[in-house]
């Protein structure tokens, strides 16, 4: 696996990372990797299907959307 250095980086940007790096459970360079890894869009399945699991576990409990012609049309009726 590759390193490589990033310089010139903001004290502001780096004080950002490391909140979004404590909010997400993670050390700064977890955080950082899982940065790079969505934006270059080389998640594993396994990591893929955790965030679809905890996007899951979110939204367990509300109600269904149904259907947004039905939701269009009775919202014009009103």
């Amino acid at each position: 696996m590759a390193d490589f250095l990033v310089r010139g980086l903001s004290k502001r940007i780096l004080d950002d990372l490391k909140r979004r790096a404590k909010r997400h459970g993670r050390s700064l360079q977890s955080e950082t990797k899982q940065i790079l890894q969505e934006a270059a869009g080389t998640l594993s399945r396994q990591e893929m299907n955790a965030i679809l699991d905890k996007w899951s576990d979110r939204w367990k409990g509300h109600p269904p959307m149904g259907d947004s012609a039905e939701i269009i049309r009775e919202l014009r009726q009103r």
